[in-house]
């Protein structure tokens, strides 16, 4: 539902980009997430109070962190939300599509290539490779499968600045090294493991076991004993998912920033 206005679109320059404290910068991709879904539910305005209760921060800090681009709100009225959206896709480089490869072709490799939501957030897989002859070849979305040596082509041709690791832990390493050879400069790594890049690399570690032991502890203090515990419903599956995802897209919104 979200479009940019002409007027919009002439406001937007290519100006020195200020500087934003990396703590600032980790909430921008879930202001923008929170102002997505207000947008798709017909919203116009929204205000430092109603976002900052979506987002999970106190309004003080909604409106400190928006200040930081030059964005106040209007006093009775908040913030239009279609506006907002172009002033957080600016601010974390998202006003043109960023190419993304994955290395690693197996269950959560092919769960990320598959998922339609990166597109509207500004990414786009471009690309998937991997090592085992049994995957090669097939198809995901539309993409199909490639070797791990056709990586260097793959970034080349769609000038790719990030990459996103999905192979178990060992290979994760090689997996790393091999990207950044290949000219990629920000990592996504989904490999519960530590990995070791130059400088100049930028990396977001996601463990989703790490995030799923979150919700878990959150859920634990809830007023249910565990006498009392049942299995979790449908819904609460997928909304487990979803925050596994929401971390995923938010990691490469801030990859998209560095």
């Amino acid at each position: 539902m979200w479009r940019e206005s002409r007027y919009r679109q002439a406001m937007v320059s290519d100006g020195p980009r200020r500087a934003v404290p990396d703590a600032a910068v980790a909430r921008l991709p879930v202001y923008h997430r929170c102002l997505l879904d207000l947008d798709a539910r017909g919203r116009e305005t929204v205000s430092s109070e109603q976002l900052a209760e979506l987002a999970g921060v106190n309004a003080a800090m909604v409106r400190k962190d928006l200040s930081l681009f030059g964005t106040y709100g209007t006093r009775g009225v908040g913030y239009h939300v279609a506006d907002l959206i172009v002033d957080l896709r600016r601010e974390l480089g998202l006003t043109s599509s960023w190419p993304c490869v994955i290395v690693g072709a197996g269950n959560l490799g092919s769960a990320l290539a598959a998922f339609g939501g990166f597109a509207e957030r500004g990414f786009e897989v471009v690309g998937v490779v991997d090592i085992d002859p049994q995957r090669i070849g097939q198809r995901i979305a539309s993409l199909v499968v490639a070797h791990q040596n056709d990586l260097d082509r793959i970034v080349a041709d769609h000038v790719v600045l990030i990459g996103v690791i999905a192979v178990p832990p060992g290979a994760a390493q090689d997996a790393a090294d091999r990207l950044v050879a290949s000219g990629v400069r920000s990592l996504l790594n989904f490999a519960p493991t530590v990995i070791d890049v130059p400088d100049d690399v930028g990396v977001r570690n996601v463990d989703l076991a790490v995030e799923l032991q979150i919700l878990a502890f959150h859920e634990g203090r809830r007023d249910a004993t565990p006498a009392d515990a049942v299995s979790p419903t449908d819904d609460e599956v997928e909304s487990l998912a979803g925050a596994a995802v929401g971390v995923a897209t938010d990691a490469l919104e801030e990859s998209a920033t560095a």
